[in-house]
């Protein structure tokens, strides 16, 4: 365990926050938010309570923080993949890629779907980290919605409804792809994409 709390670069430990919010990442993706407690954190990331509770307030707090980072880091995903897009068609496209790249390195638990959404699941209504989950789902479906919008610059109705037509065949594939454990879904899910954007 301690080498995954060393940085690469240095051979020094990582900060306390670091380790805590990638202990979380990984316990929260594989065993669920509420199924995880606070030892279990504390134990694979190496540190004491207190080190947790000086970074975090409380679990809702590191909860939240997890949450916003998988954004960050799906965001980061989505960003290097536009950089090999060169039309807005493959701009779209990219936000299918981004998820697939995802299910690709989800290891040996295999892709489990969103853990966005999976985590949202958990939370009860009202809670301050669903507002964080839906403004991550809002924000995906904006992005192919904004390529679309350059795509069909005089067809500004079919580039919104399309917009959200692909939005509902990703969330659906991506749910399937999670409870199969695969990207299957998510291929085939491009494909229809691809198809569909082809037609326009």
């Amino acid at each position: 365990m301690s080498g995954a709390q060393r940085t690469p670069e240095t051979g020094r430990r990582r900060p306390a926050r670091e380790r805590v919010l990638a202990a979380a990442e990984r316990r929260f993706s594989t065993d669920g938010v509420t199924a995880t407690g606070i030892d279990t954190i504390t134990a694979e990331a190496g540190v004491a309570k207190m080190s947790l509770y000086n970074n975090f307030s409380s679990k809702a707090d590191l909860v939240r923080a997890y949450l916003e980072t998988r954004h960050e880091k799906w965001l980061a995903q989505y960003r290097s993949r536009l950089q090999r897009a060169k039309t807005p068609r493959d701009g779209v496209l990219a936000v299918f890629d981004s998820y697939l790249d995802s299910a690709a390195s989800a290891g040996e638990t295999g892709f489990r779907g969103c853990g966005l959404l999976n985590a949202a699941a958990e939370l009860p209504a009202g809670d301050e980290g669903r507002a964080l989950v839906r403004r991550h789902k809002e924000e995906v479906e904006h992005l192919p919605a904004g390529h679309l919008a350059e795509l069909l610059p005089d067809r500004p109705d079919t580039a919104r409804t399309t917009a959200e037509h692909l939005a509902f065949l990703l969330e659906g594939a991506v749910t399937r792809a999670g409870l199969e454990g695969d990207a299957t879904r998510l291929r085939r899910a491009r494909a229809m994409a691809a198809r569909l954007l082809d037609q326009l």
